[in-house]
C-alpha cells in the first residue's frame, strides 16, 4: 500500500480536515498512486472511522501517543504547520506538504511555512489550494533536509556565556 497520513497534532483544524477527505483530494491522491489515507484529526469537528472512496481505503482516528511509526510507514505526509510537527517530517525525510491553520492568533504557521517553502523544502498550501497543490506536488524537486547538528546550538551557547 501507499500511504499518505495526515495529522493536525493535538488541535482543532477542522477545515483541514474536511478539504484532505474530499472527493476532489481523494481523486487526485488516487491518481498520484495512493491507496491509503491516514488522518490523525486531533480535537477536529469530524466523524472517525474508516470508509472508502474515490479508490482510497480512508481511516481518521483522534490520537495516538507518538504519530511517528504513521510518519516512518507513509509516501507523503499532509500536517498543520506546527514547528514540532514539521521538524520531525522533515528529520525523517519524508515529503511534506502543510496547511497553516490561519485561525491561531499569530499566524506563526504562516510565517513558518512560507520561509521553509522559500528555501525549497516542503510546499505550502491551504484548505482551499489542497486539491491543485497535491495535483502538482513533486517529491523529487523538494530540497533535502539538513541532518540535526547540537553542536551549532552548543557552540551559541558557548559564544553567548563567553566561553569561547
Amino acid at each position: 500500500m501507499t500511504t499518505a497520513f495526515v495529522t493536525v497534532g493535538s488541535t482543532r483544524f477542522t477545515p483541514l480536515i474536511k478539504a484532505v477527505v474530499s472527493e476532489d483530494c481523494l481523486r487526485v491522491l488516487h491518481q498520484a498512486g495512493f491507496d491509503e489515507l491516514v488522518v490523525q484529526c486531533g480535537n477536529s469537528e469530524v466523524e472517525t472511522g474508516d470508509f472508502s472512496a474515490e479508490g482510497v481505503s480512508v481511516q481518521v482516528w483522534r490520537f495516538a501517543l507518538s504519530i511517528q511509526s504513521f510518519v516512518e510507514s507513509a509516501s507523503l505526509v499532509i500536517s498543520h504547520a506546527g514547528s514540532g510537527t514539521i521538524l520531525d517530517v522533515l528529520r525523517a525525510g519524508k515529503p511534506l506538504i502543510v496547511v497553516p491553520n490561519t485561525s491561531l492568533m499569530d499566524n506563526h504557521q504562516v510565517e513558518l511555512a512560507d520561509a521553509l517553502a522559500k528555501q525549497g523544502y516542503l510546499v505550502s498550501a491551504t484548505p482551499e489550494t489542497l486539491p491543485e497543490v497535491l495535483a502538482s506536488f513533486r517529491p523529487d524537486q523538494l530540497t533535502p533536509f539538513p541532518a540535526f547538528d547540537g553542536s551549532k546550538f552548543l557552540r551559541i551557547i558557548d559564544e553567548e556565556m563567553g566561553y569561547v
